[in-house]
């Protein structure tokens, strides 16, 4: 189930062992190392990290307070894909944070950082064949970098959070999304280096909204 567990955990001593397999297991999901219908059970995933029961226990019930897997007869975990409905309201509650991230940021990134991470989108963009991975990071390059500019720590882990709910839902449902939400960075991007506000708020609302209008279609023709 876990590739080198005695690398996965115990990296990070300032973490206790079971925020460490939180880490681990969240990031599995993420990269659907771990995919949506994976059985997690308390005792095989302590043997596989050579750990007790009791912080296996504790990662495994925060990731189900958290949604991210659900409870099945018999005790067993299991990751769930996140429904449409519910990025819908994720995504509603994105716009809000992000539209107000961005304008928070606006000052605070440096021309450095604003290149390496449009460059980064570039590469993706005319890629050939896309790896999810640089997909996924370079998008979160950008949309962490705008949080944590920001300067509001709070909002900062909140809109971090639901922007990996939001991963947890499978977007080759929506490919049409890929090209043009990395255009939708670009937007953002500009706007951002423009120093203007307004523009960069609508453009990130632009972004998340159209993910939302993605699903929304998905939804209607299924």
């Amino acid at each position: 189930m876990i590739r080198n567990p005695a690398a996965a955990i115990r990296q990070i001593p300032d973490k206790s062992l079971s925020q460490q397999i939180y880490d681990r297991l969240l990031n599995m999901m993420i990269q659907r190392e771990l995919p949506v219908g994976t059985v997690l059970q308390e005792r095989k995933l302590a043997e596989a990290l050579d750990v007790s029961r009791t912080p296996a226990r504790e990662a495994l019930y925060r990731l189900e307070t958290e949604g991210y897997i659900s409870r099945r007869p018999g005790n067993s975990m299991i990751v769930r894909e996140f429904s449409a409905r519910e990025l819908v309201e994720v995504l509603h509650v994105r716009t809000m944070l992000e539209t107000e991230a961005v304008a928070l940021a606006i000052g605070r990134i440096s021309a450095d950082e604003l290149d390496a991470i449009e460059a980064g989108v570039r590469r993706v963009i005319d890629d050939p064949k896309p790896r999810p991975a640089d997909d996924w990071a370079i998008d979160s390059r950008l949309h962490d970098t705008i949080a944590n500019a920001s300067g509001n720590l709070l909002l900062a882990k909140m809109a971090l959070e639901l922007r990996l709910k939001t991963r947890m839902f499978n977007m080759t449902r929506v490919p049409e999304r890929f090209r043009v939400g990395h255009m939708e960075h670009l937007e953002i991007i500009a706007a951002i280096r423009a120093g203007d506000r307004e523009v960069a708020k609508a453009a990130v609302r632009k972004h998340i909204d159209g993910v939302k209008s993605a699903i929304i279609r998905n939804l209607s023709e299924v």
